[in-house]
């Protein structure tokens, strides 16, 4: 049946089409749901218009409420683990993210450069860590949507600036902060913490800036001194480069994770795309990451690795060690 649209719904019709924000649009639509004619040919486009009404109306609901709240940043999470950067203004998290990966963030010997999350691929081996850059914390301030992305966090690098006289105040001054905020750096991760605990305890390395600044060494033995028991702790200057490769070695070691390959029966395994599980993983854990179907099918597996015999046939609850090549074999 023709739908035989009037002249006035194919003028709400435009100026839907025409519209700048939601609260038009939706306007329109009304407009629009009133004026079309009311009969069989018309049904399936009636719908669609209260669907998309449903729609804006839940948008605009949705961005009401954020602005309430203020802005709202989610980074989805990318290889082997996500690490956010934490420090006092001009600490050079910026510039150690700048030297690590690929992203470009903006850098400025003034304070406060960084007022989103930056994130970037830090290369390490056969496989890549992301790291967040955040705005710095001070003792007055830290911006309330920071929580929610490192309580989200694999793990944290705490920077300190070593070219600063003020380096212990402003490292204090942000594990306060952040301990207002329910989130506790430490060196490993507590037993039995899920995502419903109330303080989030988030391992940590201290990384110590500006290695190369006048008297930075002096500083980093005062600073060791505070909290060598804390945090695994490593110098480096993001501007001359010494130190980077010191750090990948450390993350792997923090984020507490294994690479597992895989490989068909009779042929060469796959080296280039190693799968990243926490440590303490099982062969029947690894065909879950593979694809739920193998997982469902598997019966055992045979293993090449510096814990087994080469090609060892192992049960699906054997626990896999890095770099082990495992094969499936299922039903």
């Amino acid at each position: 049946m023709p739908a035989n649209l009037t002249p006035e719904y194919m003028k709400a019709e435009q100026a839907y089409k025409e519209a700048k924000d939601p609260e038009e649009k939706l306007a329109a639509l009304k407009e629009m749901l009133s004026k079309i004619p009311k009969h069989k040919g018309t049904d399936h486009m009636q719908g669609d218009i209260k669907r998309k009404i449903a729609q804006l109306r839940k948008d605009i609901e949705q961005g009401k409420a954020q602005g309430k709240r203020g802005p709202s940043y989610k980074i989805p999470k990318e290889g082997a683990g996500q690490i956010v950067l934490l420090g006092a203004p001009n600490a050079g998290k910026s510039s150690l993210l700048s030297a690590l990966t690929r992203a470009e963030p903006e850098i400025a010997d003034y304070p406060f450069t960084t007022r989103t999350p930056q994130p970037g691929m830090m290369p390490f081996e056969d496989i890549a860590f992301q790291l967040v850059d955040t705005p710095p914390i001070t003792a007055d301030f830290m911006p309330p949507w920071m929580n929610e992305i490192v309580r989200s966090a694999d793990g944290a690098l705490l920077l300190a600036d070593l070219g600063s006289d003020a380096v212990l105040e402003d490292l204090e001054a942000c594990l306060a902060r952040l301990a207002d905020a329910k989130v506790e750096l430490v060196r490993t991760a507590v037993e039995g913490e899920d995502a419903h605990s109330p303080v989030r305890h988030l391992r940590t390395i201290l990384v110590g800036n500006k290695s190369d600044a006048p008297g930075a060494q002096d500083r980093w033995g005062m600073v060791r001194d505070l909290l060598k028991d804390r945090f695994e702790a490593l110098a480096l200057s993001a501007r001359t480069r010494e130190g980077l490769e010191a750090l990948g070695p450390l993350i792997f070691r923090l984020l507490d994770v294994i690479r597992v390959y895989t490989k068909a029966p009779g042929k060469k395994p796959d080296l280039d795309a190693p799968f990243v599980l926490a440590r303490g993983s099982a062969v029947l854990d690894v065909a879950r990451a593979v694809h739920k179907e193998i997982a469902d099918r598997l019966q055992s597996a045979r293993i090449w690795g510096s814990a087994a015999f080469e090609g060892q046939h192992v049960k699906r609850d054997y626990i896999v060690h890095d770099r082990d090549v495992i094969e499936f074999h299922h039903s």
